[in-house]
């Protein structure tokens, strides 16, 4: 089960939103603990409140947080009691990691580290570094990453409001992030109680789970931030429980009464968005494309374009194709991967390779579909850390499907098979989503490559055409090219 099964069949079954950081901060333990002396027996001290507060609410969370900085600040005996904590804490749970990881040179050790030995769930991390910060940690197919978007300190207010209240910096993070992995695996922390960007956030990110920080506070309305941040399935965000509780004896108490309240507001806000927007091809053909709504829905969305269009290698095409909408359409997005899914069931193999950096979350979502573990080739090799050329564990001799995108010239999915076979992996099979028909199959078919696709250009432009979502003019030109 993956963190966000985990965490969804948790929400579920416990009917809680509530998340609890678990930090060890002399400051925050009841009085009557709070009577160490020396390291030893502070050490001591809060094991034993740690793991009481894990006794105390184990029924009334949805996920625990430990903050790294809290246990790295005590030194290696820091260390021995975080290990201490999460061994604490029921595997039915899910643990974050609050680590605000952002060193790019050490996120593939760092990576490691806590998800296959320390055995966390999901992790906190600064986008600031961009996707090679992220990839080594999506590398993991079944942990979480939770993308900082957004921060309650005063002094970020230059940076992530930056350049203009239009356009802030805050959400060119979200625009960008919602590239680099589906909503089951990349997930946003969002930090502040101004109403105005958790709107900003949710209406750009709607299909994303905010981990709300910095929520707590006199003037604060908890049941307007709800009503701002929960999806219209009354879920998709996670309540921090406030730190002053873990002073207080009466927790349990506390805590229990914090979730009725919220599950008050929830029941009241879901039953204000008890609508539903559904999507209709409008259309009845009597010879339909198999994925003829597929088709008309990639359209409808804008990843389907008509007109005069300049691609990279310089040519001029009639038509422009952009998939990355899709992944900020939960439903689109699982059609399109139980299309890829129906040809890659047809072909054996070990692992399946996303080509960098468009394919990376198909090929995550295929990873967690299909049941088989990921890898990537990088893009580009980096001088320092460790300097891999393929990100993910495998051994050499294995069979690799590479799943991209879209095959124009072929360029990019060749050069990542060879770094596959390189490094002493098999590759026979390609799947892409769109063929552009340029002859590019066949070349890869005498270099030793079966390239399949889900569709090509010309079936998506003959349903468009049948189906009255392009005219006459529009299909003529595609023709002519």
């Amino acid at each position: 089960m993956n963190f966000f099964e985990k965490l969804t069949q948790r929400i579920t079954t416990s009917n809680t939103l509530l998340i609890l950081g678990l930090d060890p901060n002399p400051e925050m333990m009841p009085q009557d603990q709070d009577t160490h002396q020396g390291q030893e027996s502070l050490m001591i001290a809060l094991e034993d409140w740690l793991k009481w507060v894990i006794e105390e609410t184990a029924d009334l969370v949805c996920a625990y947080k430990p903050t790294l900085g809290f246990y790295e600040a005590l030194g290696r005996e820091g260390l021995d009691l975080l290990l201490k904590v999460i061994k604490a804490i029921p595997d039915h749970i899910p643990i974050i990691l609050d680590a605000k990881h952002g060193d790019i040179n050490t996120s593939t050790v760092f990576a490691q580290a806590i998800f296959e030995r320390w055995g966390v769930d999901a992790v906190t991390v600064s986008p600031y570094a961009g996707q090679d910060h992220i990839a080594p940690f999506l590398v993991y197919a079944d942990q979480g990453v939770f993308i900082l978007c957004h921060t309650s300190n005063p002094g970020a207010v230059v940076l992530q409001e930056y350049p203009t209240d239009d356009a802030p910096f805050y959400l060119q993070v979200i625009k960008e992030a919602k590239t680099w992995a589906t909503p089951e695996q990349l997930f946003l922390e969002v930090g502040t109680t101004n109403l105005e960007v958790i709107k900003k956030i949710r209406s750009l990110a709607p299909e994303r789970l905010l981990l709300m920080r910095s929520i707590w506070s006199k003037d604060n309305n908890i049941y307007e931030i709800l009503k701002v941040s929960l999806n219209r399935m009354g879920s998709g965000v996670l309540i921090p429980v406030p730190q002053d509780f873990l002073k207080s004896k009466s927790l349990k108490e506390k805590v229990t009464n914090l979730n009725q309240d919220i599950n008050q507001c929830r029941d009241n806000i879901t039953k204000s968005l008890a609508d539903c927007e559904l999507w209709s091809p409008n259309v009845c053909l009597l010879n339909s494309h198999p994925y003829q709504d597929l088709i008309l829905q990639l359209y409808d969305i804008g990843c389907l374009l008509f007109g005069e269009y300049v691609q990279a290698s310089g040519a001029t095409f009639s038509y422009y194709i952009d998939l990355r909408k899709i992944i900020s359409k939960p439903q689109l997005f699982h059609q399109v991967l139980t299309a890829y899914g129906n040809i890659l069931k047809t072909l054996k193999f070990d692992r399946i390779a996303g080509i960098p950096y468009g394919s990376l979350p198909t090929a995550t979502g295929l990873s967690l579909m299909l049941h088989h573990p990921m890898i990537y080739p990088r893009k580009e090799v980096k001088a320092h850390g460790t300097r891999r050329l393929i990100e993910g564990n495998f051994q050499a001799g294995e069979k690799v499907v590479v799943v991209d995108d879209i095959l124009i010239t072929g360029k990019s999915v060749k050069e990542g098979a060879e770094k596959l076979t390189s490094s002493g992996l098999i590759v026979k099979d390609i799947v892409v989503f769109i063929d552009h028909e340029q002859g590019v199959k066949t070349k890869l078919k005498e270099e030793g490559y079966n390239a399949h696709c889900v569709l090509t250009i010309s079936e998506i432009t003959e349903t468009l055409y049948e189906a009255g979502r392009i005219n006459e003019q529009q299909y003529n030109s595609f023709f002519k090219n």
